[in-house]
């Protein structure tokens, strides 16, 4: 399973990577919106983290381009936010397939919250993080 990872933090992307990794994915990384959406045409990914505070092209409109391009709206995208659940509601109303809170208690344990919401979406289980 091929995951892309998008998020301009070098710690977050490295942490989430080493995780992932770990857990058997293979990780594409992208540290802006628009590399981002680049990387996701390019590489088709099985799935997407999209944080949502990007330079560039912000995570919402990564999100609304990704779900009004034909290639690529089929691939479920996680979103990563740090705002807050405020706007999970909206997230989902956009197309993404799940929303996962980012916190210090994001990289316990292998960022095990993250790997459970990626099982979770991949299988087809909701999994509300």
């Amino acid at each position: 399973m091929k995951i892309l990872l998008i998020e301009d933090s070098k710690f977050q992307r490295i942490a989430n990577g080493r995780a992932l990794i770990k857990a058997g994915y293979s990780v594409l990384y992208a540290g802006d919106g628009e590399e981002g959406l680049r990387a996701a045409r390019e590489s088709i990914p099985d799935l997407i983290l999209l944080d949502m505070m990007l330079p560039r092209v912000s995570g919402l409109d990564v999100l609304r381009a990704l779900k009004l391009d034909v290639l690529v709206k089929h691939i479920p995208v996680i979103v990563l936010s740090g705002l807050g659940q405020a706007n999970e509601a909206k997230l989902l109303n956009e197309g993404a397939a799940a929303f996962v809170l980012k916190s210090e208690k994001s990289f316990e344990n292998n960022s095990s919250v993250l790997i459970q919401a990626i099982e979770g979406v991949l299988t087809g289980t909701k999994a509300r993080i």
